[in-house]
């Protein structure tokens, strides 16, 4: 099939394949005499994997490395769930993170008046000190 139908039926843009070609996350495509790339159902089942996995947090060269460990003689599902915890308690991590980051902002917010030039805003004042809530 041709790059385009191939993008449409994963839900891709034809330049997403072209980048995923040259990050090696797909195999470089046939070209027809022509020059036309010429794609499977496995590369749009592999595009679908990707945007599945990249909706899931995981990174693109995380990704490479789950393509990586179906094609490795020996991996187990074992190693694919360790991934997978992995990049589950990266994500609780970020959340903390964000916690964190949106409760010294409602801090700050609650702190501001709204009234005033901007010069003399409580919000941006708080932002230059040493400790910030």
């Amino acid at each position: 099939m041709t790059v385009g139908t191939a993008a449409r039926r994963a839900g891709v843009k034809i330049d997403t394949i072209r980048y995923y070609e040259r990050r090696a996350l797909l195999p470089k495509s046939p070209r027809t005499e022509a020059g036309y790339r010429t794609l499977t159902d496995e590369t749009v089942q592999r595009l679908r994997f990707i945007k599945h996995a990249q909706a899931l947090g995981f990174t693109l060269s995380e990704i490479k490395q789950l393509l990586a460990l179906r094609l490795t003689p020996g991996k187990t599902c074992a190693d694919v769930r360790g991934r997978a915890e992995t990049k589950a308690a990266d994500i609780e991590q970020k959340i903390r993170s964000l916690q964190i980051m949106k409760r010294a902002l409602h801090q700050l917010v609650s702190a501001c008046k709204s009234d005033g030039p901007a010069s003399k805003c409580s919000f941006l004042e708080n932002l230059n000190k040493e400790d910030m809530p």
